[in-house]
């Protein structure tokens, strides 16, 4: 179980020695030696710090109450060479996890490292469920609304669509200098009643999402359709499309329904990178999932962001309906599996889709 560990001392033997020992399990270390940089290091960074109790520029105790106001999640060992009961019992008052005198056992370090680390996840799990109830509730929310408004909001726009067209076809008996500045706003309304209609559509799949039609399937191929669609729009977008995968494994799914999945999911990309951007599909089979990550070099997601990319409704784009990524999570989760936003390899953001492996014959 790896983690994000910051050391803070100003002992560079020290820092070395401990920077060697977690490393060497497969932690993932900054060291650094003042309360100034210890913040800076930490901020959305940090899982577990630990923190010397004397330090050139502070206190440790101190330290550890501000980590644990600028990063909630985090937790503090705090290290001392000189114990005292007053430096005990504002370690306690500080929140620290743990308070350990130098030198300590090494078993101990990495028992009490442990411990943190295995709290800091389950806090973390535990807010994911919580975000994730709360998702659910909103999404059967708006199931309810749109399946008793579909057919009040379909009907007017079927009836102005429809008075449109008669409109039109009026307008195109009249001379030709005179066709011109009518049929304008004609066609600017039409396009927006197709807008609303795609809305519309959206909202009726996220209400009844369609029955699943599962089979075993191989994504390589999947996939390779998916980028013949949409490689003409990449080049008309100036986005250059890379793809890395051969032998994707197979899983059980509905081809048509994991194809829009996909197909949504690049042409965010698309979306995230305009022109002279670069975005990227592969496959990871290791495991018991087959996982599909399509990666960006956009600006990334912003991390206040992050928890709500799939709220429905929730939107960065200034059209659009919110319910794109709601609609592909529903999918996805339809079929077991998950889908998951981070920022990536690429600079910009990462999307993973993991689905379960088929089971053998």
């Amino acid at each position: 179980m790896s983690a994000r560990i910051l050391l803070v001392e100003d002992n560079q033997a020290f820092v070395e020695n401990l920077t060697e020992i977690f490393e060497g399990q497969g932690h993932q270390v900054r060291a650094v030696s003042t309360c100034t940089k210890a913040r800076e290091a930490a901020l959305g960074w940090v899982q577990v710090a630990l923190v010397d109790l004397k330090l050139p520029d502070g206190d440790g105790t101190t330290l550890a109450t501000q980590l644990k106001d600028e990063t909630p999640d985090c937790e503090v060992i705090l290290l001392t060479g000189h114990a005292s009961v007053e430096s005990a019992a504002e370690a306690v008052r500080a929140g620290v996890w743990a308070y350990l005198v130098k030198p300590c056992a090494v078993p101990d370090l990495l028992a009490t490292l442990d411990k943190a680390i295995r709290h800091v996840n389950a806090q973390l799990e535990k807010r994911e469920l919580g975000r994730r109830a709360q998702v659910a509730e909103k999404l059967a929310a708006v199931g309810t609304l749109t399946a008793g408004l579909s057919h009040e909001i379909r009907n007017p726009l079927n009836a102005a669509g429809l008075q449109l067209s008669v409109l039109e076809r009026r307008v195109r008996r009249l001379e030709a200098g005179v066709q011109e500045p009518l049929l304008e706003p004609l066609t600017l309304v039409r396009d927006e009643i197709r807008r609303l209609e795609h809305i519309l559509q959206d909202f009726l799949q996220f209400a009844r999402p369609l029955q699943l039609t599962m089979k075993p399937l191989a994504p390589g191929p999947l996939l390779q359709k998916v980028l013949a669609f949409i490689g003409t729009d990449a080049e008309r977008r100036d986005v250059t499309l890379e793809a890395d995968f051969s032998d994707a494994g197979a899983t059980l799914g509905d081809a048509d329904q994991l194809r829009q999945v996909f197909m949504n999911l690049l042409l965010n990309a698309f979306d995230a990178v305009g022109a002279g951007g670069r975005v990227r599909l592969s496959v990871d089979t290791s495991g018991d999932a087959v996982s599909v990550h399509i990666d960006d070099d956009g600006k990334g997601i912003p991390p206040e962001h992050l928890p709500r990319l799939f709220e429905p409704f929730f939107t960065t784009k200034t059209k659009g309906s919110g319910l794109g990524l709601p609609i592909t999570h529903a999918i996805v989760t339809q079929h077991g599996g998950a889908v998951t936003a981070s920022n990536g390899p690429l600079g910009g953001a990462r999307f993973t889709v993991r689905l379960p492996r088929a089971p053998k014959a």
